[in-house]
């Protein structure tokens, strides 16, 4: 009898910084290579995918396989035996940055993070805050010293961009190259 592979499932949380676009072009490039993806967005971030792309809620649940309310911290991304590959917070508010750097799990996202870490995955977090303040740079250390990853989508400009989807999908093939997914296309440093 063959065995089939299982999926790979990802946790995207969307929080309020700016950067909504991450998120969402995240959504569709995981969906694109077969991934199986969970989206829990915090109120700040539907009001910031709704600002910035003219989507509502609806239209941000309808790129994931299955979203949350992320009030329920009872839902199975709250559980470290809900196997998940990995989580990226795309854009990762400093607000969420602290939750999760002082483990407060004070709601869905909080949470699911909270178990990527204790559970040994990888969690990336696409910081959204510029100058940081100490406070930032200390949240930041504290994930990283947890085992988390903090990706702030900065520009490659030597790849030359020339839109702002070019800048937009060079970050996050690069994200989903850190996650492992197997068709991610990160551009490469080929040298002068």
């Amino acid at each position: 009898m063959g065995h089939t592979a299982a999926r790979s499932r990802v946790v995207v949380g969307i929080t309020g910084a700016t950067g909504a676009l991450y998120g969402v072009r995240l959504l569709q490039r995981l969906k694109a290579t077969g991934c199986e993806t969970h989206l829990v967005a915090s109120p700040a971030g539907v009001l910031n995918v709704h600002h910035e792309l003219g989507l509502d809620r609806n239209a941000l649940e309808a790129l994931a396989d299955t979203a949350y309310n992320p009030a329920d911290v009872g839902a199975a991304i709250a559980s470290g035996s809900f196997a998940s590959t990995a989580m990226v917070v795309a854009p990762c508010s400093m607000k969420t940055l602290a939750a999760i750097a002082h483990g407060l799990s004070d709601n869905l996202l909080s949470r699911a993070a909270d178990v990527t870490l204790k559970e040994r995955r990888r969690l990336v977090l696409m910081v959204r805050e510029t100058p940081f303040n100490l406070a930032h740079l200390r949240n930041m250390t504290a994930v990283t010293e947890m085992g988390g990853v903090i990706f702030p989508p900065l520009p490659a400009f030597y790849h030359r961009p020339a839109t702002i989807d070019d800048l937009v999908n060079d970050t996050v093939e690069r994200v989903l190259s850190l996650l492992g997914v197997a068709d991610a296309q990160p551009k490469s440093w080929a040298g002068l």
